[in-house]
């Protein structure tokens, strides 16, 4: 069960860093964009918002994960964890509330572009925590003598 655990928090991990990674790789282009393309370009989000399960799940499974572990493997996935509850705390904090005002991109109000500045760096903040997660979480697996990777032997660093 330990290594299904570890399994699922890195594979949770991976499914959430995905879609930050892309929010940050496209941003510097999009903070160019005019009102009415960046109105057009965000649209391509509908949908996206089954990507909190995916974030439940991360934060769920590495809450799990952290219930089986001990000594430095424990410290590890507990900062992964503070580090998803950071994610979702900016998410809730800065970038909901944009989604409200602007009924999800749907609207413009005359502060788009301040809007639209809170909305990509609080994804690049939530991007910086997830990859942060999923560092530690990696180094929790590899660090982790009770539970080898692979073969009979645990994996020595």
């Amino acid at each position: 069960m330990k290594k299904t655990i570890a399994f699922l928090s890195l594979l949770f991990g991976a499914l959430v860093l995905a879609p930050s990674a892309a929010h940050v790789l496209e941003m510097h282009q999009k903070m160019q964009l005019a009102r009415q393309d960046y109105g057009i370009v965000q649209q391509i989000y509908r949908g996206w918002a089954f990507l909190g399960v995916l974030q439940l799940a991360a934060l769920v499974v590495t809450f799990l994960k952290l219930l089986q572990e001990k000594g430095v493997v424990f410290k590890l996935t507990l900062a992964a964890l503070l580090c998803y509850v950071a994610m979702l705390t900016n998410f809730f904090t800065f970038t909901f509330p944009v989604n409200r005002v602007t009924r999800n991109w749907a609207y413009l109000p005359a502060s788009w572009m301040q809007l639209r500045q809170q909305w990509e760096y609080s994804h690049a903040v939530s991007a910086g925590l997830v990859l942060i997660a999923f560092v530690l979480l990696l180094a929790s697996v590899l660090l982790d003598k009770d539970t080898p990777v692979t073969g009979q032997r645990p994996l020595s660093i």
